[in-house]
């Protein structure tokens, strides 16, 4: 055989076959994805509005407020080439109509912060970026027509963690500036007046949660201590200014530690439970839950036992791993119980949501399971004195660097009025990484008691419908549509960032974020989008 004509006729062939492959690319790109199937319960995306905004040139925070059905947003933009910004308030009705637009007074020392809201009423806290501990904080009421500001000069206050409203007041958690305690500062918009709280001042690394109730007029802390082997929490209950009106511990009797906690909102008289995390022996990691009525048992005045629920005990708990994992586990866990030997460890870390009332006077409870994620970069031989943050590893080879906080499941819980464990769930995700430590996955109820968790996942809403403790599909998603008919066909989304997602009212989420919208037969746009999504 003549290899020499054999070589020349294949790279011949080959060159044909590329040419023909290369040929056909214009028309391969012409042809758009068949649209994916819809799945089921699929929402309805009823209304969006677009702002000509990009991230690079604005900010913007949003605030849904149930309460009336509307939306507020507050925008800052940049003023020309200085690094100095413009604030101004926005509201949008349920249609997402621009209903009101004020704009907002304040100096350009001060930088957003933090936002939260009271029935009508939306509160921004601003910090100062040259005096320390100052602070400006504005209320926005757009049915009034009207915004009131003030400025504290608090001197010890660094940071704000946390931001609740109660009564027209803001009880504001704070990290001090010796960063090494946590407080709550005590913000009175209409007056100007503020205090600290003293009797809420723990070190750190104390977790803390709060609710809040202006019925009631009562605020409610849960703040956890540690001796660094076991832990255990202390319960107070302030008045709407600040005055403490009761204070109790609530700690295990065995060797389980009580990690952090949420109660029971101060506006339900029936019930005060406390449900949360507990460990064994290492109060850094979670073994499961634990829940318990705090009110004295009828006749005998004792308070009921903590009731604890180990993570393998749970359902669904596990079903983020693979089939196989999960019956390797279960068959070392039954190993170690048929040998007698202690239960294995966890090493879990979970962000509570606040409870979520039920219609049967029981509580829903969800926690989001995360992990600190790290990224590793090769800076050859620069000094160590370049790592200069407890983020960084030391060192001339490669640096650790943390990239946020990545969540691999939500755990969602039904408990009774009492407490009882009912049924467990869990919403597994994907690509869902945060800088803050806060909630990612949202949560919002429907009328036949169905649970409906959801989160952005760039161009995409990820979901997930949950019956109880019925198995159910973890990859739902729909895109987040920029038009409808003819014009969404001709459009498709390139970017997205700082994208959220919002409860709303009724069955609604609002869906917020920065993109840049590709149109076949004209210019690029980047906005920033409100989207509002109903099941």
């Amino acid at each position: 055989m003549d290899f020499t004509a054999y070589g020349h006729e294949t790279s011949l062939l080959f060159l044909l076959l590329s040419y023909s492959v290369l040929a056909s690319l214009p028309a391969a790109r012409a042809q758009k994805r068949p649209d994916a199937p819809t799945p089921p319960d699929a929402p309805a995306q009823t209304a969006r509005t677009e702002l000509p905004l990009t991230a690079f040139e604005s900010e913007v925070h949003v605030q849904a407020l149930p309460a009336d059905s509307t939306v507020v947003l507050l925008v800052g933009r940049n003023k020309g080439l200085s690094n100095k910004s413009t604030f101004g308030f926005q509201q949008y009705d349920k249609d997402l109509h621009l209903r009101h637009e004020l704009a907002l007074e304040m100096p350009q020392e001060f930088g957003f912060t933090r936002m939260c809201a009271e029935g009508n009423t939306v509160y921004a806290l601003f910090t100062s970026t040259s005096t320390p501990g100052r602070l400006f904080a504005a209320a926005y009421n757009g049915r009034l027509g009207q915004v009131r500001t003030q400025q504290y000069d608090t001197r010890l206050s660094r940071e704000i963690v946390d931001l609740k409203a109660l009564d027209g007041r803001l009880f504001a958690t704070v990290l001090l500036n010796d960063q090494l305690h946590v407080t709550a500062l005590l913000l009175d918009v209409a007056s100007g007046q503020m205090q600290y709280l003293s009797s809420i001042y723990e070190p750190l690394p104390t977790q803390l949660t709060f609710v809040a109730d202006a019925a009631s007029r009562r605020a409610e802390y849960v703040l956890s201590q540690t001796n660094g082997r076991k832990s255990r929490l202390l319960l107070k209950q302030l008045t709407d200014r600040g005055q403490l009106v009761s204070s109790e511990f609530v700690q295990a009797e065995s060797e389980r530690s009580l990690i952090t906690a949420q109660l029971t909102p101060p506006q339900d008289t029936t019930a005060r439970l406390l449900m949360g995390t507990y460990s064994l022996r290492d109060p850094s990691f979670a073994q499961g839950l634990f829940a318990t009525d705090l009110r004295p048992t009828a006749g005998t005045g004792a308070k009921p036992p903590l009731r604890f629920y180990d993570f393998l005990h749970l359902k669904h708990f596990f079903d983020y791993l693979k089939p196989s994992r999960q019956a390797r586990l279960r068959e070392q866990t039954q190993r170690r119980v048929a040998r007698s030997e202690p239960p294995k460890r966890w090493h879990y870390r979970l962000l509570l949501h606040e409870l979520l009332p039920q219609p049967d006077g029981g509580y829903v409870l969800v926690a989001e399971v995360y992990y600190p994620h790290y990224r590793y970069n090769s800076y050859g031989n620069l000094p160590p004195s370049f790592y200069n943050g407890p983020q960084y590893g030391y060192g001339n080879g490669n640096a650790r660097v943390f990239d946020g906080y990545q969540t691999t499941h939500a755990l969602v819980c039904g408990f009774d009025r009492s407490g009882t464990l009912l049924w467990d769930n869990t919403f597994v995700v994907e690509n869902l990484r945060r800088t803050d430590l806060e909630e990612a996955v949202r949560l919002q109820p429907l009328p036949d008691g169905r649970l409906v968790l959801a989160y952005i996942d760039e161009e995409k809403l990820r979901y997930k419908v949950i019956n109880r403790a019925e198995t159910s599909s973890n990859d739902h998603e729909v895109p987040l549509q920029t038009g409808t008919g003819a014009t969404a066909a001709a459009e498709r989304v390139s970017d997205t960032s700082q994208a959220d997602l919002l409860p709303w009212f009724g069955t609604r989420f609002v869906a917020s974020g920065y993109q840049r919208i590709h149109v076949d037969h004209g210019p690029d746009r980047e906005v920033f989008f409100l989207n509002s999504v109903a099941f």
